[in-house]
């Protein structure tokens, strides 16, 4: 905690309104409008929920087709298959994991209505790239930032540069709330019909801005906010987002001064981070030679009492992957990742001496390679 939750959350029991869309909810999309640069946000109970809305606000119905990476969270593809849709996998660049953006335009079919962009440990996607494609083949461009608040392609926010943006405030990311979202509207003329899904298919945003005398249901949609105490205790997170960026980056940097130079890239493989990018810590990974390779350094870390843990099962490979989704060509540099990335320990808690006992384990471990 930062401080100001329980505070907070004692404030939004007093005024008596503990549904959503009350005095802490609008807080909090006004600040996210003001960290952020979107044209709209609006707070979620997840970031499951707000791409769930994109699938939504993108029409997707049975048999289109989204074009995503398959080394994401399965959110990612199940908020379009929900749709009927088909998510369309794609690999993801050798260096920053983030979708290929070389290999989109040959995925893209005439069922293809939009591409999902996934901004992977909060390192931006090549998104000129993916949106010259978007626009070339007139596609809706969804950008997954789960893990990218805070973090920038180009001076601009993650999240603010595709027609819609998802954030996630889960209690894994860097600005929690336990459970939470946001869609971050980009496209004037979704910005109504958002608000009409996330209010269970009503117009009654409109009522309480007085635009109509009564709300009534107009289109399809579902119960997407949260209550007030989660709002609360995300405003005080929302607050000290400077603090708890710097915090994070210090960290990351101690593992990446740590370990720079020291391995080439096909022993040990380091987060890369493109000049042109401006990222938030989310998490520092090792890219190990192999799943063999990487049980042995996961075991090593749990006897030294320290927690590593790996990431993704790409979800070309799961069981519900192959039922509803199609991959378009080969996926090398997926498959890699899903056997060779572990995650190292990267919270605000964490001490110096915290830092220094992880990188005498890696460095101790990668002796033995």
């Amino acid at each position: 905690m930062t401080g100001k939750e329980l505070g907070y959350i004692r404030q939004a029991h007093l005024l008596g309104q503990l549904s959503g869309d009350g005095p802490f909810t609008k807080k909090c999309h006004e600040e996210l409008e003001r960290q952020t640069g979107a044209r709209r946000a609006l707070l979620t109970h997840s970031c499951t929920a707000a791409l769930e809305m994109s699938a939504i606000l993108a029409k997707m119905k049975p048999g289109d087709e989204v074009v995503m990476p398959s080394f994401t969270f399965v959110t990612t593809a199940n908020a379009f298959v929900l749709r009927g849709a088909v998510p369309v996998f794609v690999d993801i660049r050798p260096d920053t994991f983030n979708i290929d953006e070389t290999k989109i335009e040959a995925a893209i079919t005439k069922r293809t209505v939009a591409i999902v962009a996934v901004h992977y440990a909060g390192i931006a996607c090549e998104m000129d790239a993916i949106m010259r494609i978007a626009r070339r083949h007139n596609l809706m461009v969804i950008e997954d930032a789960a893990q990218g608040f805070r973090a920038a392609y180009k001076g601009k926010h993650l999240g603010t540069i595709g027609h819609l943006g998802t954030l996630s405030f889960h209690e894994t990311k860097n600005v929690v709330a336990g459970e939470g979202g946001a869609l971050l509207v980009n496209a004037a003329g979704l910005v109504e019909r958002a608000e009409i899904v996330r209010e269970k298919g009503t117009n009654r945003s409109r009522f309480f801005r007085g635009q109509v005398d009564k709300y009534t249901w107009v289109d399809i949609g579902s119960s997407y906010l949260p209550g007030e105490l989660i709002a609360a205790f995300l405003r005080a997170q929302l607050e000290a987002s400077d603090r708890i960026t710097s915090g994070r980056l210090k960290i990351w940097n101690k593992y990446h001064s740590a370990f720079s130079g020291r391995w080439t890239p096909d022993r040990i493989q380091l987060p890369h981070v493109p000049a042109h990018c401006t990222h938030n810590a989310h998490m520092y990974y090792l890219v190990l030679p192999g799943l063999k390779a990487r049980s042995g350094f996961i075991e090593k870390m749990r006897g030294l009492g320290i927690n590593s843990v790996f990431h993704y099962v790409p979800l070309h490979s799961s069981p519900a992957g192959r039922k509803f989704c199609r991959a378009a060509g080969g996926m090398p540099v997926t498959n890699r990742a899903g056997t060779g990335l572990v995650r190292l320990p990267l919270w605000l808690g964490m001490r110096p001496r915290d830092v220094d006992s992880v990188i005498s384990g890696v460095l101790s471990w990668a002796k033995t390679l």
